[in-house]
């Protein structure tokens, strides 16, 4: 009997299976309201689109380098300066084919078999995932409303955690908190004097509702990765696009893996990314929409029962505990979507230990799915 690799038994993204369930309930009844998908409803920008068709009508998709187009890198590095002040040479923007292979690049490139890399639960499943499909170890830290559901200094201190790598994130998923600019230097500092590779997910930027998100670029941690990503707030979520900064000393090593296992980012994709640092008006627009769905989410959940929330400070996600009434999440998101057409994400997709008291809502769709929902959920705690 041929054997199926170890590397591959890893837990599915639940999201992805509660996309499947939606759609079946869609085709069905046509009645499905999608709060569970982290995706904007949004299209690309208009000047993003006119870009592919020029690039389209010129022919100028074949490979690039690995490492991305350079009109590109060089449109990143400048949009460091212009929103965080701080100075990176294109030469350290890797591009990639969404965030995602940007963490499957710098965790093949800074972490060997057996390392063991800290991550705070609730986070994003996929970087427990990929870690232990490549033998690296998960380590989970535990965070709830003490440190605003963020991994701090006096988090990693608490848990006597001998570590290799810590990955963060802010905005974060799936509770939308954010470090301020103090926790994220004294985090980049704790891994420079440790020693600690510091990865720092930085894809929800742009996506805030008070002050902007800090960028650990700049910050001290010469080590550390950036990666980000053109899906979130700039609305291109199809077209697998990403980035990286890459320390001097992962940069060739990033490079080699990624001429291997990748060729090029897409072509296209990337022809038409350069022209998106010159819409923030539409792309702020997005975010003022996204800002009033979080007002009515945050006006009428309670109403509706659902009053224990993370502090959804940026991202476009509500984390709920929902313990007084399940003991078993995804039961109870089935239930949910089966009663009232609401599509929500369990928490054991963002938590393994303790998910299965929490739910996440996306607020990315239409303000008025967002205020529809609000009424159906009403109706349905009644």
């Amino acid at each position: 009997m041929l054997k199926v690799a170890k590397r591959g038994q890893v837990p599915p993204f639940i999201v992805m299976d509660v996309m499947r369930a939606a759609a079946e309930r869609a085709a069905a009844r046509g009645d499905v309201l999608h709060l569970e998908v982290g995706q904007p409803s949004t299209g690309a920008p208009a000047a993003v689109i006119a870009a592919a068709k020029r690039a389209l009508d010129t022919d100028v998709l074949g490979y690039t380098l690995a490492l991305g187009i350079e009109p590109l890198r060089a449109r990143i590095a400048d949009n460091y300066r212009a929103e965080y002040g701080v100075s990176v040479q294109p030469e350290n923007v890797v591009v990639t084919t969404g965030s995602s292979t940007a963490f499957l690049l710098a965790f093949l490139a800074a972490f060997e078999a057996g390392d063991r890399v800290g991550i705070a639960s609730p986070g994003y499943p996929a970087y427990r995932n990929i870690l232990s499909a490549l033998g690296v170890e998960p380590v989970l830290l535990p965070v709830g409303p003490d440190s605003r559901f963020q991994t701090t200094v006096e988090v990693l201190r608490a848990s006597g955690q001998k570590l290799d790598g810590l990955i963060i994130a802010s905005p974060s998923n799936p509770t939308g908190s954010v470090l301020s600019p103090a926790e994220l230097a004294d985090l980049a500092a704790w891994c420079e004097a440790e020693g600690v590779r510091l990865v720092s997910d930085e894809i929800y930027h742009g996506l805030s509702y008070g002050d902007p998100a800090a960028t650990a670029a700049g910050m001290g941690a010469r080590s550390g990765i950036i990666v980000n990503s053109f899906s979130k707030y700039y609305s291109m979520t199809g077209w697998r696009l990403g980035w990286m900064v890459v320390p001097d000393d992962l940069l060739r090593a990033v490079e080699c893996l990624a001429q291997n296992m990748f060729i090029s980012p897409p072509t296209l994709s990337q022809h038409a990314a350069v022209a998106v640092f010159d819409c923030k008006d539409e792309l702020n627009a997005n975010v003022a929409r996204y800002a009033r769905n979080r007002e009515v989410l945050l006006a009428e959940l309670p109403g509706a029962g659902f009053d224990r929330l993370a502090p959804a400070d940026g991202a476009f996600y509500l984390y709920a505990d929902v313990s007084r009434y399940t003991n078993d999440s995804q039961a109870f998101c089935k239930r949910i979507l089966a009663e009232t057409g609401i599509a929500c994400t369990p928490g054991v997709d963002f938590d393994p230990a303790e998910g299965h008291r929490s739910l996440r809502f996306s607020f990315a769709g239409a303000t008025t799915d967002m205020i529809e929902a609000a009424r159906r959920l009403a109706v349905w705690r009644k």
